[in-house]
């Protein structure tokens, strides 16, 4: 059915079902997300057959959700990328996952944290072996970080949400939610191991979906020496379908904490983090395993 053979032509969600009508679709806009670019790639990971697959990705070009750019010549051969238009439908697939987990694998329930034998846990710890997608984030002081172009090992340390006090800050009924609380704790207490994760040649980012203005007064208070990067957009966050939550309207971070190497490869995953402070000296422990300092 085309877009405009539909009755309800004045409906947002009437119109964007037009493009995006059936299942297989959505995967395929998952995947590119998550930096599977190429036809047979997605072939192998959907199990679509190549008719099906053809007639998706050149109906998502038509529609400007993805562009074809080209790698080789002979024989022609492409990536497919997703576009500023295939970018706002994340946050979607964000919504759906979040719904997912919750009404139907999960009790319903709002809740920060996961059981460690749970889908969600298996999912998490499923990304060892993973590349990063191509995703570039905002910090908190403006500049732009490539969260896949590491050259070195990096520790990124996922949270829900932390402010400084005298912000607009934490919604109704946070210390409610089970594993929320303790942000504060987990930055401060990186912030003190900093040194340690220096010395074995690892950098550290925290990332958050918060704004960066938000993150830069929380890393100002709690003087951070590492940067804050903010995934507000969920590029990240739809990238590697991470966990997530919702509080007061807003998608958060369960907190996750991933050990990447130099080629920007996931070689380490915790999740659940129950102890956020005590979680700081485990990955310490899972850097002495992984990564050698220089020299």
């Amino acid at each position: 059915m085309r877009r405009e053979d539909l009755a309800d032509a004045d409906c947002g969600i009437a119109q964007a079902l037009g493009v995006l009508g059936d299942w297989w679709t959505f995967l395929i806009v998952r995947d590119v997300a998550g930096g599977t670019t190429r036809f047979d790639a997605l072939q192998r990971e959907l199990g679509v057959s190549r008719r099906a697959l053809t007639e998706r990705l050149t109906a998502l070009v038509e529609h400007g959700v993805l562009e074809r750019r080209p790698y080789s010549r002979h024989p022609p051969r492409y990536d497919y990328l997703l576009t500023t238009r295939g970018e706002g439908l994340l946050p979607v697939l964000i919504a759906l996952q979040d719904w997912g987990t919750r009404h139907l694998m999960g009790d319903g329930d709002v809740t920060a944290t996961a059981d460690a034998g749970s889908a969600e846990a298996r999912r998490a710890h499923d990304l060892v072996g993973r590349r990063l997608p191509e995703v570039v984030l905002p910090a908190a002081d403006g500049q732009s970080v490539a969260v896949a172009a590491t050259d070195a090992w990096t520790v990124l340390y996922l949270f829900p949400g932390a402010y400084a006090p005298g912000t607009q800050g934490y919604p109704p009924g946070w210390a409610e939610i089970p594993g929320a609380r303790g942000c504060t704790l987990e930055s401060t207490t990186y912030a003190k191991r900093h040194p340690d994760f220096v010395a074995a040649g690892v950098r550290v980012y925290g990332v958050s979906t918060q704004r960066p203005d938000q993150l830069a007064d929380f890393a100002a208070y709690a003087e951070l020496p590492f940067p804050l990067l903010s995934d507000e957009d969920g590029r990240l966050g739809a990238g590697l379908l991470l966990p997530v939550f919702r509080a007061s309207g807003m998608t958060r971070f369960k907190r996750l904490t991933l050990l990447v190497d130099p080629t920007a490869v996931v070689r380490a995953v915790q999740f659940p983090v129950t102890d956020p402070a005590g979680s700081v000296q485990e990955m310490l422990t899972a850097v002495g395993e992984h990564a050698r300092a220089p020299g």
